[in-house]
């Protein structure tokens, strides 16, 4: 077996102050798999603390406009008081027109953010944007005290929280790709992606919880807990192996070789040797499977962001089994969506690596989206515990394409044989995708906020065509996954039963 070539530490990006502090305690180097689990669990934190700080408003918008119709008119003793300018006739669309206002700004900032974190050291680059992120979350929630009416306030904050939430998803996705190869990366980014889920139940659980103190907590304590995560970015995330000076496939030098197999060039090449640049924005689009993924998410984010952003504020107004939840209750309740989402997410990605397609998983959990969506809609209302299932199911089938695209596809594509090795566009890949998608959660919500004023069954209908649209992008991959598949068994029975085996084995 050959030795291990010695690590070379990229001079661009410096060992994280935390790491340097770990490794003087024990006298010596972490090891590979040691920094795999550091990144794994840091990045989690990561994006657990931005979806946390995205839900708050989901949650604070049935405060800001707690009106019903049809609370109002059966039970106006319970009218809660709104918060102007979000309380009158419009506080509906109004709260709609800041969800686009925050995702434009995010969609935007992503294509931009991906170009920006391929070029520059990702760790202090998701600091400032947590930092930035915490700030302007609490901002919003400053109103409260402040008692501030102006709605061009809250819309600038939110724009410019986009603008910062918009540095996330690009380089945590790049960061996770860098220390882990293909091999089971649908499994793997399946439960990572569960950071989602569990970010959004969070923020949820918080929310709802400082809500009977004044909204104004539930937005500033989540500003000030993704500033805390991001100063442990900033402390403990290794970007990639050569940033720290370990070996890529450090564990392939250690695993047993086989008998007369040797090793015989550097599985690493010094960062001196070879220099990758960055590829570009255009070239990046060309990448194939590229831009029907993209286009796919634009339709899956549309229909998830939907429920992200309107769920607790559709369950408030919507009497189950005759009865209406508080704020509080329903803020509770929706976090079932999200349960469902992390076993999307994990059973999507698991799916996939078994069936090594991508493309066939993520239009099949979509198109099974619609009847299920049909089904809430139709028969939530009937009692508790056939809305809770429901939501379950709904968030496996709507959250399990839109986890797998955003993190296993992503990764796969930011890594694609085109680029002959190049490992400088897993941010840019997933800005674009991620970014593409991240138009169409804008539009969703803010049609929502449009729709849902004269017919919530509108807004479903909305959601079932924009999950049948998202399959059919997939369309020509899917046909080329099942015609390889096809290729395949072919190929393994037609191997079987060639003259050289006995007998024909079943495929």
């Amino acid at each position: 077996m050959g030795s291990l070539p010695e690590p070379v530490i990229d001079e661009n990006q410096s060992k994280p102050p935390g790491i340097k502090a770990v490794e003087s305690m024990k006298k010596s180097a972490l090891s590979f798999k040691k920094y795999q689990a550091i990144v794994l669990i840091v990045t989690f934190l990561a994006y657990t603390a931005y979806h946390a700080t995205r839900k708050t408003t989901s949650i604070v918008k049935s405060a800001l406009d707690p009106q019903s119709p049809t609370k109002v008119n059966k039970l106006p003793w319970l009218r809660e008081k709104g918060w102007a300018p979000f309380d009158g006739p419009d506080g509906t669309a109004l709260l709609g027109e800041l969800d686009v206002a925050f995702l434009f700004v995010y969609a935007i900032g992503m294509y931009f953010s991906g170009h920006v974190g391929d070029r520059m050291d990702l760790r202090l680059f998701l600091t400032v944007g947590m930092v930035g992120t915490g700030i302007f979350t609490a901002l919003f929630g400053l109103g409260y005290w402040g008692n501030v009416h102006f709605f061009y306030y809250y819309l600038v904050v939110q724009m410019l929280a986009g603008l910062f939430q918009s540095t996330g998803w690009p380089s945590v996705v790049a960061v996770v790709g860098n220390w882990f190869g293909k091999k089971k990366r649908g499994l793997i980014m399946g439960i990572w992606n569960a950071h989602t889920s569990v970010g959004n139940i969070t923020g949820s659980i918080v929310a709802s919880a400082l809500l009977r103190y004044g909204w104004g907590w539930s937005l500033a304590v989540p500003g000030l807990m993704i500033a805390f995560v991001g100063l442990i970015v900033f402390l403990f995330l290794p970007v990639s192996p050569e940033s720290v000076g370990v070996n890529k496939d450090e564990d392939e030098y250690l695993s047993p070789q086989k008998e007369g197999e040797e090793i015989t060039e550097p599985l690493l090449r010094s960062v001196t040797e070879e220099k990758e640049s960055a590829v570009g924005f255009i070239e990046a689009w060309k990448i194939p499977g590229v831009a029907p993924f993209a286009f796919c998410l634009f339709f899956a984010k549309l229909v998830a962001y939907t429920f992200l952003y309107w769920l607790p504020f559709y369950i408030s107004h919507t009497a189950i089994d005759g009865k209406y939840l508080s704020n509080e209750q329903a803020g509770n309740l929706s976090t079932l969506f999200d349960v469902g989402g992390v076993v999307g997410g994990i059973l999507a990605g698991h799916i996939s690596d078994r069936l090594n397609a991508r493309a066939i998983t993520a239009a099949s959990f979509m198109y099974c989206a619609i009847p299920i969506l049909f089904l809430y809609r139709s028969y939530g209302h009937i009692s508790m515990s056939i809305n809770i299932i429901l939501m379950l199911i709904t968030g496996v089938f709507v959250n399990g394409p839109y986890a797998l695209i955003t993190t296993a596809v992503s990764a796969d594509l930011g890594t694609h044989s085109s680029l002959k090795g190049n490992s400088r566009a897993l941010a840019t890949v997933t800005a674009i995708i991620d970014g593409t998608g991240s138009i169409g959660a804008a539009i969703g919500p803010l049609l929502t906020g449009y729709i849902s004023s004269s017919s919530w069954t509108a807004v479903f209908t909305m959601l079932m065509g924009a999950a049948f649209i998202s399959g059919l992008f997939l369309t020509r991959l899917v046909v080329a996954e099942v015609a390889a598949k096809i290729q395949e068994s072919r190929s393994q029975q037609g191997s079987s039963s060639s003259p050289s085996s006995p007998q024909a084995v079943e495929v």
